[in-house]
Formats: structure tokens, C-alpha cells, sequence
């Protein structure tokens, strides 16, 4: 019965997204759902950024295992990172009616650094669409008992996603966002409310928490655990905003001041609410401390979906798995989207330019079905957890998208020639020390390349011939 209402959910879901692809007439309605969404909607999508597979199993599990220490670049650094990435695009970017980021890398260095920022920007989705994917195969073989097995649920759900975001694009991703939203919320907290029976209450729960060091947010120990902790926050925060996803969630606004406060809102809210995974998974640890240790220890990831399947009754169980299908479904559609619309845009468009409306609106589905097959065979052959497969996702932005973003808003000398080398210096040191060194050197390897591609920057923009100004751009 549970395995079936799940399958029903997913139909209705694919079913209203299929409705609302039948008002996509145009790339535009395709990419950033015709910049005609309301607050409420802004607020919804941009919430759904996050709060997908790893905010429910894998930030709920690093805190099981690690406290609020472990949790730092989610949903600490995240959240910060959507109201950061809110002001930027509300008020630096909306005005420049583009599609995607590399539309603005073209405009403000042009074609070779368009080229290079969408390719590193396409890479850094794999490892967090990928999440969302193994999270699907994860919950169907759950829900089925073993019956559908995870490489098989990756695949169904791989389908289900691609069938109504192919066909309505950020349209039907915008408004699956709203209504799974409301899901997500009311039944995580339904189920919050079972489990704090079970544990007489959410007090002894925050208390346990708080004897063993879980509610420490602040790492103890000398100056390179500290740098350790800061990167790992950096990584997410700044890493996170030069993202397809979280510009086309915030500019598909129909005003600049709906882009801003929806995407403040929208942070708030996943930051207070990613509380509630936590607190449930935390919970296990009292219900049946012998067993969901041994879990923990085996597959900390487990921990949640167990908890409900063995200590809730079947409606709250199917209620439970409707909310987490809701989130997984609304975060892997519009990263599944981003890139895909990015390649088509920046990298397609550059060498068949007058392609009709029509034609391009094919290719970016085209596109899309392509990214798709390869993120379902990077998830399916990945052994990094849910948690460090996102995590790890956003260190090639960081080490060089970020840079060229930032200084290309703000700072009027930065030229191509300071672009490239942020590039080519930020990852190039980033890939170097990770290689070589890995987690063991002192410093992060982004965070090295995050510097490098600083000061690589600074350097070469003063050297090369002077940029025009930015608020040239910025003004037409």
C-alpha cells in the first residue's frame, strides 16, 4: 500500500507538471518560466533550491554522526548563500533581461570566458543531481521492501523527473515547487509531532543533543582546524552562487524587488525548517539507541527513513514519503534544468546563432535528456554519500566561476585576460592540491584555489589593456 500511494503521488505530480508544460510557448517561458512569478512562487522555488535529498538525509545524518559542526556548509552556508546570491541578482543582474549566467560572462568578458565559466558551471551539477537521483533509488526501494532495487529506482526516477521537465521547463518546475512545498512542510512536521511521542517531547531530545557536544557549532581545536571549518562554510556560501539554478529560481520573478524578497524568504524558511530532518533522525538515537547505532554506523543515511518505516503507522509513513519524494522532485528538476539550458545557451547558440525560437527551444530538451543519461550513470557509480556527493559539487565554482562573477560586478578594471587567468589559476591550483594532497593538507584545496583565482585576477586585469566599464553593461 505505501509503495503504491508513492506511485500514485508521483503520477499526480507528473501529471500537473504535464498540464503546465502545455503553456510553454518560448524559450524564455522554457528557461526562466517568462519572468511572471509571483512572490509566493519566487519564495517556493527558491526554498526548493535546497531542501531536496540532502537536506533531508544527508544534512540529517551529518548531524547524527557529526552535531551542528558537521552542518556548516548546509544549511548554514546555503542558506547565506541564497540571500547573498538574492541581492546580487536582484539588483546587479535582473535588470540585464539575460537567461542564463554565461549570457552575463559573454556580455562582461565575452566569448572564451562564457565558454569556460558554463563548462566548469556544468560540471559542479553532477555531483548534486546525482544526490537527488541516488535519493530516489534510495526511497522506491525502501517504500517497495526491496522489490525495486536503487540502481532500478534511479532509473524510474530519473524518468519521472525528465518527463515534465523536459516538455514545461521552469514553468512546471515553478509551480510543482509551490504545491510540493506545502507538502513537504505540513508532513515533516506531522511527522515531528509522532516522534517527539516517542521521545517524550522535543525537550529531552535538545537536551541529549546538547550533553554529548552536538549543539557546539564552533570547532575546537588550533588555527588549521578553524581554516578547515571556514572553507568547508565558503565552499557552500560563495561557491553556491555562480549556480544556474539559484539564478534562474530568483530571476523567473516578474520584478527585481520579488526577486530579493523571495529569495530572503526563501532562505529563511530552508534555513529554520532543514531543523526538522534533523531533530527526527536525532530522535532514532533515543527511540532505540542499540539498533539505529549500529545503523548509523553501517549507513548513517539510513537512519531517517528506518525511524519511519518501523516506529510510525502506514499513513504517516506514506505521508512522510510523499513530503521527501515532493522536495527530491522539485530540487532535481531545476538542477537538472540549469545546465542544460546554460549548454544550450552559451555554448550551442555560439555557433548556430540564428536559430529560431523554435529550434532552440528543441535543443535545450535535447540537452537536457543527454545531461540527464550522464548524471544517472555518474549516481549509479558513485560511492560518496548523499551528503559529500553536493557538498563536493560547488569547489569547482568556487575555485573559478565565483571570482570572475564578483570582480566582474564590482570591479571596473577586470578584463578577459584577468578572467582567464582566474580561471586557469583557481582550478588549475584547486585540482593540483586535491590530487596531491587532498584532505590532508592544511588549507582546503578550494579554498587555495579560491585565492589563486584572486589574485590571479588582480594581477592580470592591471597588467592586460584596461576593461571597459562594467557599468556600461550594467546600464543598457
Amino acid at each position: 500500500m505505501l509503495l503504491n500511494f508513492v506511485l500514485i503521488y508521483i503520477l499526480v505530480s507528473v501529471g500537473i507538471g504535464l498540464y503546465v508544460a502545455t503553456k510553454v510557448k518560448n524559450t524564455r517561458d522554457f528557461a526562466i518560466a517568462g519572468r511572471h512569478l509571483p512572490l509566493p512562487v519566487v519564495i517556493a522555488t527558491v526554498f526548493a533550491t535546497w531542501f531536496g535529498a540532502e537536506a533531508i538525509f544527508g544534512v540529517s545524518a551529518t548531524f547524527v554522526d557529526e552535531g551542528l559542526t558537521g552542518v556548516v556548509a548546509d544549511p548554514f552556508g546555503s542558506s547565506l548563500c541564497l540571500i547573498i546570491a538574492g541581492i546580487l541578482f536582484s539588483k546587479y543582474l535582473y535588470k540585464l533581461n539575460i537567461i542564463t549566467l554565461g549570457d552575463f560572462y559573454r556580455k562582461r568578458y565575452g566569448r572564451s570566458i562564457e565558454v569556460l565559466t558554463t563548462i566548469a558551471i556544468m560540471v559542479s551539477y553532477l555531483g548534486w543531481v546525482a544526490a537527488q537521483i541516488k535519493a530516489l533509488g534510495l526511497i522506491l526501494n525502501i517504500v517497495s521492501e526491496g522489490t525495486i532495487s536503487e540502481q532500478a529506482g534511479m532509473v524510474v526516477g530519473t524518468f519521472v523527473v525528465l518527463t515534465y521537465t523536459t516538455l514545461g521547463g521552469m514553468l512546471s518546475v515553478a509551480i510543482l515547487d509551490f504545491i510540493q512545498m506545502l507538502v513537504v512542510i505540513s508532513g515533516l512536521l506531522f511527522i515531528a509531532y509522532l516522534v517527539s511521542d516517542l521521545t517524550g517531547g522535543v525537550a529531552p531530545v535538545i537536551q541529549d543533543a546538547k550533553n554529548i557536544g552536538h549543539l557546539d557549532f564552533f570547532p575546537k581545536g588550533n588555527i588549521w582546524v578553524w581554516i578547515t571549518f571556514i572553507g568547508t562554510w565558503m565552499t557552500m556560501m560563495l561557491g553556491s552562487i555562480p549556480q544556474q539554478d539559484v539564478f534562474q529560481r530568483i530571476t523567473s520573478a516578474k520584478s527585481a524587488k520579488i526577486a530579493l524578497w523571495g529569495s530572503i524568504f526563501g532562505a529563511l524558511i530552508y534555513f529554520c525548517f532543514t531543523f526538522v530532518p534533523m531533530f527526527i533522525a536525532y530522535s532514532a538515537t533515543l527511540i532505540n539507541p542499540e539498533y539505529f547505532k549500529d545503523i548509523a554506523e553501517q549507513n548513517s543515511q539510513l537512519v531517517l527513513p528506518l525511524l519511519i518505516t518501523k516506529y510510525t503507522p502506514l499513513f504517516a509513513q506514506a505521508i512522510f514519503f510523499g513530503a521527501v519524494i515532493s522536495a527530491i522532485m522539485s530540487c532535481s528538476s531545476a538542477t537538472l534544468l540549469a545546465p542544460s539550458v546554460t549548454f544550450a545557451e552559451n555554448i550551442v547558440r555560439g555557433y548556430y546563432p540564428n536559430m529560431s525560437d523554435k529550434h532552440f527551444l528543441n535543443v535545450m530538451r535535447v540537452c537536457l535528456v543527454c545531461f540527464s543519461i550522464g548524471v544517472l550513470f555518474y549516481a549509479s557509480n558513485s560511492e560518496l554519500s548523499i551528503f559529500h556527493m553536493v557538498e563536493s559539487a560547488y569547489k569547482i565554482t568556487l575555485a573559478g566561476a565565483f571570482t570572475p562573477l564578483v570582480f566582474g560586478i564590482f570591479w571596473n578594471k577586470a578584463n578577459d585576460l584577468g578572467a582567464l587567468a582566474a580561471i586557469i589559476g583557481g582550478i588549475g591550483s584547486w585540482v593540483i592540491f586535491e590530487v596531491l594532497f587532498g584532505e590532508n593538507f592544511l588549507v582546503p584545496p578550494q579554498l587555495v584555489g579560491l585565492i589563486m583565482s584572486m589574485t590571479c585576477m588582480v594581477v592580470f586585469s592591471l597588467i592586460g589593456s584596461k576593461a571597459e566599464p562594467v557599468k556600461q553593461y550594467l546600464n543598457n
